[in-house]
């Protein structure tokens, strides 16, 4: 019986989405974009890497073919093969958003079938009464930030007032979400879950995606660092999911990364949470070496985002990318006759487009494996065709809207 492994290259986007205008995003390309710095210099940093963006392994499988299909033109430096050894396309979301939730979802089978509530002020961010909800429920004695900002800048600017009147530092984004940043040890990472949990229930009504723990350690003289431990707190799925179907069918299942956090914890089965992209690829890797006949392991490598996308680090960037791709080779090992791999991604996070905040883009999909063929996937009309080719794979009937390849 087949087994599969997905894995999410979180804000791995190959431009090219017809909306992307209405999110302010028209001509964003975060590979595109990433190519063109690296064959121009941009993408260098000494002791870091230097040259054009050297991918041969996803290359291989087709990445070039998929970014040129998406955008209508070549990855700037990069030599494409004339025949990829995998099979290749790239998705478009029709979920409303360029957030997690929304990407993981319809990759899972679920597009979101509602507009997602934000907080568009760019200060004085949250309404009145839920700031007095959160103060009051968490006995509080007030809150700091209230605005949009980027985290690891509001840390910096507010962390010593934080840790000097106990108040959280609350902030926000384009995307639907409430962050809460807190000193780990001067306030207390439990108190800062039990403070978002709390959080999440007052901005259910609003329909807010996600209230995300952000804890850090540090001090005003030597800096602040974010740590690991962040937690996301969401709201689960409104229909089902091809975890969901896995479960019922007494499937094996792991998820790897924030997967478990996404999905509100609901048929995550074996969660694994380590702190950065090679820590979860090798527990990725080995809860599939013992994955039995008919599991999947679902998988989010997140530090493109957080680390590299959001703070707008080009060479950083590319150099994970470049370190994903030089693990691909042992991936391929490990598949056996019948197994499938997808690699693809939620969104955009263009490192070279203004602000902090992700883009609205198409996303390439890569699919591998002894016996899958080279076949393109072409233009794939929903992200939800990815849980629907799965789902047909797995041979746990249909799940969702999409189309299978």
């Amino acid at each position: 019986m087949a087994r599969a492994l997905l894995i999410v290259l979180d804000s791995v986007g190959c431009g090219g989405a017809a909306d992307a205008a209405a999110y302010g995003d028209a001509g964003s390309d975060t590979l595109g974009h990433i190519a063109e710095a690296c064959a121009d210099g941009r993408g260098d940093r000494e002791g870091l890497r230097s040259g054009p963006l050297k991918l041969p392994n996803l290359m291989r499988l087709g990445l070039a073919h998929a970014c040129e299909a998406s955008t209508g033109r070549p990855l700037a430096g990069v030599a494409k093969p004339a025949r990829p050894e995998g099979r290749w396309g790239y998705g478009v979301e029709v979920s409303q958003g360029k957030d997690t939730p929304s990407g993981h979802w319809e990759i899972a089978g679920c597009p979101v079938p509602f507009q997602w509530g934000y907080f568009t002020d760019l200060e004085h961010s949250f309404p009145s009464e839920l700031v007095a909800g959160i103060v009051q429920q968490s006995a509080l004695p007030g809150i700091l930030g209230n605005k949009h900002a980027s985290g690891t800048a509001i840390i910096e600017e507010l962390g010593a007032e934080h840790i000097q009147t106990g108040k959280p530092i609350c902030y926000t984004s384009v995307d639907s979400v409430l962050q809460i940043a807190a000193h780990e040890e001067h306030f207390g990472l439990d108190r800062l879950y039990a403070l978002c949990k709390v959080t999440r229930g007052l901005v259910d009504p609003l329909r807010i995606g996600r209230v995300i723990a952000r804890p850090f350690v540090g001090s005003p003289e030597e800096g602040f660092t974010r740590t690991g431990n962040r937690k996301d707190f969401a709201i689960p799925p409104p229909d089902e999911t091809i975890l969901d179907r896995l479960a019922a069918q007494g499937r094996t299942v792991v998820t790897v990364g924030k997967i478990g956090d996404i999905f509100a914890h609901r048929a995550t089965g074996t969660e694994i949470k380590p702190f950065g992209n090679a820590a979860m690829l090798d527990a990725a890797l080995e809860a599939w070496d013992g994955l039995p006949d008919g599991g999947f392991c679902f998988v989010n490598l997140v530090d493109f985002d957080t680390e590299f996308g959001h703070r707008r680090d080009i060479p950083g960037y590319a150099a994970a990318l470049e370190a994903f791709d030089r693990r691909l080779p042992h991936i391929e090992a490990t598949l056996r006759l019948g197994d499938v791999a997808v690699i693809t991604a939620d969104h955009g996070n263009d490192p070279s487009w203004p602000g902090t905040d992700h883009t609205r883009e198409h996303v390439p999909i890569i699919a591998f494996g002894p016996g899958i063929g080279t076949e393109p996937l072409g233009r794939r009309g929903s992200f939800a065709d990815i849980a629907a080719s799965l789902s047909a794979f797995l041979g746990i009937g249909p799940v969702g809207p999409g189309r299978p390849w």
